[in-house]
């Protein structure tokens, strides 16, 4: 019972500690970025740190069970990295760049809804409107909307005392973000970035949960992902960043940034990520997004002396209540599918070798 109850929770574990991850990756990138730092020069840096972190474990680890490399499996690939790795994170940076952590954040929540409408007409999520589950996902994809829609479009007044932020380079640029001259035209900039972004992410999950049944080699697939995801943005840096001298870390919280989200964001997390997908599906690994802002707006308010206003907090709160709503709905469905019968569990227990004896014979 203790191993099946481990088992039974360990997805969610992870996802609970990747989120922690993510939220400090955010903060330290609006740092980053605060202090000059190009926003395709972090990605492609961040994509490089984690190929070489992931290549070496996923030689040693999948050498003798690693599949063939086919034009499909390719394909996925090449558009997995385009996805998850390259136009997500810079669409993200870039709406960071131009809001604030804390509103990019609430974004993210955004994630689980457009994946749910995405994984309907693809047949990996069903809705039935006459059961309290499908209500459920109705309502919480309604009113997590709306609560998105109110974080793009109002700001209201300031909840917490404003005060000034540390001196750094690029402080001032990247206060006129949220005030000041332009100010709107620059949020409503970030705010289509990163509608953009979530919905980009979105469709990498549903392309991952594909992925995953094509090419079942967890460490190599990410490696080959980061791998793709650094030529593209290398490609794209190298031809719009001119000046080679923006590749130069300058400071120690560029060189701690680029590592950190490069081995724990993109490496571990992705990664992470990734094994809850085919333990859980996509629906279920999104669901866990807003504890993102929830820890990340703590850390920012502190760290990076930004406030809270009136609209980010409701959005939030209707975002994160439509996102639960969802979450609920599958753990009603999972507690009411019936469970597996002991033919089907016998079968599958022996097709496992014979599986794994066809890998062996096609490597």
């Amino acid at each position: 019972m203790g191993r099946y109850a481990w088992g039974d929770w360990k997805p969610t574990a992870t996802m609970l500690s990747v989120v922690v991850v993510f939220a400090v990756l955010n903060t330290l990138t609006k740092m980053a970025f605060n202090q000059g730092m190009h926003t395709s020069v972090l990605i492609t840096l961040r994509q490089l740190t984690a190929f070489l972190f992931l290549a070496p474990i996923a030689y040693y680890r999948e050498r003798k069970t690693r599949p063939k490399m086919t034009l499909e499996i390719f394909v996925y690939l090449f558009f997995s990295a385009v996805l998850g790795a390259s136009l997500t994170q810079w669409l993200f940076f870039v709406g960071l760049r131009y809001t604030t952590a804390t509103f990019a954040c609430a974004f993210i929540n955004m994630t689980p809804m457009f994946t749910f409408l995405v994984a309907l007409p693809f047949g990996m999520e069903k809705l039935d409107l006459k059961t309290g589950a499908g209500i459920a996902k109705v309502i919480g994809t309604t009113v997590g909307f709306t609560g998105a829609i109110l974080l793009a479009l109002y700001q209201g007044p300031s909840l917490t005392k404003p005060s000034p932020p540390p001196a750094a380079p690029g402080a001032a640029m990247a206060a006129a973000a949220g005030h000041g001259g332009g100010a709107h035209h620059q949020w409503a900039i970030g705010s289509v970035a990163l509608l953009a972004g979530a919905a980009c992410w979105s469709f990498w999950f549903i392309l991952q949960s594909r992925l995953g049944k094509k090419y079942p080699a967890l460490y190599s697939g990410n490696a080959l992902m980061f791998l793709l995801s650094f030529l593209q943005m290398a490609a794209v840096g190298l031809a719009t960043e001119r000046d080679l001298s923006v590749w130069i870390l300058r400071t120690k919280l560029q060189i701690i940034t680029v590592l950190f989200v490069g081995v724990m964001g993109s490496g571990v997390g992705f990664l992470a990520m990734s094994w809850c997908i085919e333990q859980r599906g996509p629906v279920f690994t999104t669901a866990f997004t807003p504890l993102i802002q929830l820890i990340a707006g703590a850390i920012n308010v502190v760290a990076l002396h930004e406030q809270l206003h009136v609209g980010s907090a409701l959005g939030s709160a209707l975002v994160i209540a439509g996102l639960y709503f969802v979450l609920w709905a599958k753990t009603k469905e999972a507690s009411d599918a019936p469970p597996p019968s002991s033919s089907n569990i016998n079968a599958l227990d022996q097709e496992k070798p014979k599986q794994a004896t066809q890998q062996r014979e096609d490597v």
